[in-house]
């Protein structure tokens, strides 16, 4: 590919495909190929300029090759990148405030008198219409105070303030509905499916493969905690799936034989065997958007509050109206105040306030799915923090394999791989990869796998009963045994480790030890988070007592709990919640669905359990706990810009009806002022918060 460099600076350089415009398709498949290169930390497609500006680590010449080798038809794209892109949605309606723009002054400078109040006629006619609708259903809306001030205008032959005022509703109109497209599309974005790898059923045999391999008609088996990659119909097994992602309803659905699935969906529990029927991921996407559009989850009770007392202030303006009539008896004194409201203001800009902070939280990788739990974690006193994969590394690795029988160590590490696989949780992953280093191949040698939620995993191997899990699943609910001549070898295990238990036939016959270790960043997080108004801050384990109390001591939480269940963790939640406390709960696997469910805003860990994701309010990546911070920072910077906006827009338009109640200014002022503000404000509004110091 052609290009000519425009600028460069060590680590940064721009330059200009020599093409006189891109297409949205050849910008995002330039920004798709530039990503892709490992030596590329961040870059931007400028797609009307033809430009594209890299930030790149080491030396520019690998950059600069890859750059000549580009081509945009040899350069295989998924779908998705196109499907899911914004760039369209952003020219669309860049161009149509361009338009709105162009077409209102030069009609103003070109057309003549007549044809000019002809065209304000036709366009007045649109905002009657609304208002009449709202009278229609006896409601005082803002719809009717448009209408009426729009109307008078029109009727006292002042052509210009209803120009003006239609004008700077409109555009007010076009920036709201561009916002939060948007919005919602970066946020579905975030919520869009990813599946790399599923369970292809083959014959007898379970194989795993990746998700582009799968085509229509392919036996796909997804199990308890796992997402449903494709659309399909069940064939065998029965299953709970949770499908609040895509239809907005909060509890699962049993699924049977026969039973339609739709990907994105999650099994909370059973196994489920199913036909795919699409394969496609334009659906999903569609399904999140629209769930979006329609749901109430985007509105935070501030906006709520915002739009209730909009509603109730157009009653007061057109009292305000009347009773100025009635003490003046000018109806220019009267009309400065129905040309300034302040419902529209506070419609238009609190949507607006939070639907920016949640665009620019997907900036940061942290995908928020609704206004109300900004405005949550800005009032939540406590938060509660998972061990495992939260406050620990996301990738715990085996230390050693301690065996309890006669097998090695190699042999005994394979049969627990075997049974770990099927699994999304840090320490299955821990084993799995160890079995992988060590080259410790194995087919399907088990019989149907059962997990067990926070205890573990049961199967059947040539006709032995084999148990993986915690000492609590593995001791007390399975009643297994420690061989006599072992018990010395027990009680000298690693205490610095996590252990996972693997009994056979009830006989103890290995224990897999695992180092979990913390985060770099915990303790300072913890600190942080104390630092940013958090009065309690609280860690939740399976693990043991004295595995607790030595992570809580290095991290430095107010109170910990160990060896707890699922149900342990919610219903601390709950108790919090019954005090008047507002509370966040943080996590990352199957087992703290629950407290994710139960918290005012859960928050999932990225690479998490896709249960706990889907569950969850807010994802954050799992790359750096600093991202709670942030967010909790964010929450606090949108609360104080939307107490602003209410005290400019109350400030602003209470002057305005004072000078126009006291003659100072005419209506059409008024009006041009009131409008202008809510633009003004509005555009404030879209702009980033300030970023933490």
């Amino acid at each position: 590919m052609k290009f000519i460099i425009k600028h460069e600076i060590p680590g940064r350089i721009r330059i200009h495909m020599v093409q006189k415009q891109m297409s949205c398709k050849e910008a995002d498949a330039l920004l798709y190929y530039l990503n892709t290169l490992e030596y590329v930390s961040q870059a931007k497609v400028y797609r009307r300029t033809a430009d594209a500006c890299v930030c790149f680590v080491g030396k520019r010449e690998p950059l600069i090759l890859a750059l000549r080798k580009f081509q945009y038809t040899s350069l295989e794209i998924p779908d998705e990148v196109f499907m899911n892109s914004g760039r369209q949605l952003n020219d669309a309606y860049q161009e149509k405030l361009v338009r709105k723009v162009c077409f209102h002054f030069a009609g103003k400078l070109f057309l003549p008198a007549p044809l000019r109040k002809a065209v304000i006629l036709w366009k007045a006619v649109h905002y009657l219409k609304e208002g009449w609708k709202s009278i229609a259903r006896r409601k005082l809306e803002v719809a009717v105070l448009d209408a009426s001030a729009i109307g008078i205008s029109v009727l006292r032959s002042d052509f210009s303030t209803a120009s003006s005022v239609m004008f700077l509703l409109g555009v007010g109109e076009i920036l709201e509905e561009w916002t939060h497209k948007k919005s919602v599309g970066d946020l579905a974005r975030s919520m869009a499916l990813n599946t790399e790898k599923v369970w292809l059923k083959s014959g007898e045999q379970e194989v795993l493969v990746d998700s582009k391999k799968i085509e229509e008609g392919d036996h796909v088996i997804v199990r308890m905690g796992n997402i449903i990659p494709f659309d399909g119909v069940v064939l065998d097994g029965e299953g709970m799936v949770n499908q609040s992602s895509l239809t907005g309803e909060p509890l699962p659905v049993l699924k049977a034989a026969g039973g339609y699935l739709y990907a994105g969906s999650v099994l909370e529990e059973g196994e489920l065997v199913f036909a795919v029927k699409k394969v496609g991921g334009s659906s999903r996407y569609a399904k999140i958007v629209e769930m979006i559009e329609e749901s109430e989850k985007l509105k935070s009770s501030v906006e709520g509050k915002a739009e209730r007392l909009a509603d109730r202030l157009v009653p007061v303006t057109f009292a305000g109206t009347a009773l100025t009539w009635l003490l003046t008896r000018n109806i220019t004194k009267a009309l400065a105040v129905l040309m300034v409201d302040f419902s529209c203001a506070l419609k238009l800009t609190m949507p607006i306030t939070v639907l920016s902070a949640i665009r620019q939280a997907g900036a940061y990788d942290i995908a928020v799915k609704g206004g109300k739990f900004l405005e949550a974690v800005a009032e939540a006193e406590t938060i509660v923090l998972d061990k495992t994969g939260t406050l620990t590394e996301a990738k715990p690795v085996v230390k050693v394999v301690v065996p309890f029988c006669e097998e090695e160590e190699n042999e005994l590490l394979r049969i627990a791989a075997c049974l770990e696989e099927h699994f999304p949780h840090s320490m299955a992953k821990a084993v799995v990869s160890a079995a992988k280093q060590a080259g410790l191949e194995h087919e399907e040698m088990h019989s149907k796998v059962e997990y067990i939620v926070a205890h573990g995993i049961s199967s059947s191997i040539a006709g032995k009963r084999v148990l993986i899990g915690s000492a609590h699943f593995v001791f007390e609910d399975e009643k297994c045994i420690v061989p006599e001549q072992y018990q010395d070898r027990f009680m000298k295990l690693p205490e610095e480790y996590s252990q996972l238990y693997l009994a056979i036939d009830g006989v103890l016959a290995a224990v897999i030890c695992i180092e979990d270790p913390l985060r770099q960043e915990s303790a300072s997080v913890i600190s942080a988070l104390r630092s940013a108004d958090f009065r309690k801050i609280v860690m939740m384990t399976g693990d043991s007592e004295r595995t607790a109390a030595a992570v809580a001591k290095k991290v430095g939480v107010d109170e910990y709990y160990s060896e707890v269940l699922p149900e342990d963790k919610a219903g601390y939640i709950e108790r919090e919640k019954a005090k008047g406390k507002k509370v966040l709960m943080v996590g990352d696997g199957i087992n703290d669905s629950p407290a994710l469910s139960a918290a005012d805003a859960g928050i999932a860990v990225g690479d998490g359990s896709e249960l706990a994701r889907e569950i969850a309010d807010i994802t954050i990546s799992a790359g750096n706990l600093y991202q709670i911070v942030q967010l909790k920072h964010l929450s606090q910077e949108l609360m104080k810009k939307i107490n602003r906006n209410y005290r400019e827009i109350v400030g602003i338009n209470t002057m305005l009806i004072l000078l126009g109640v006291g003659g100072i200014i005419q209506p059409t002022t008024t009006a041009m002022l009131h409008n202008i503000s809510t633009v003004v404000i509005s555009l404030q509004s879209m702009q980033n918060l300030p970023e933490i110091k």
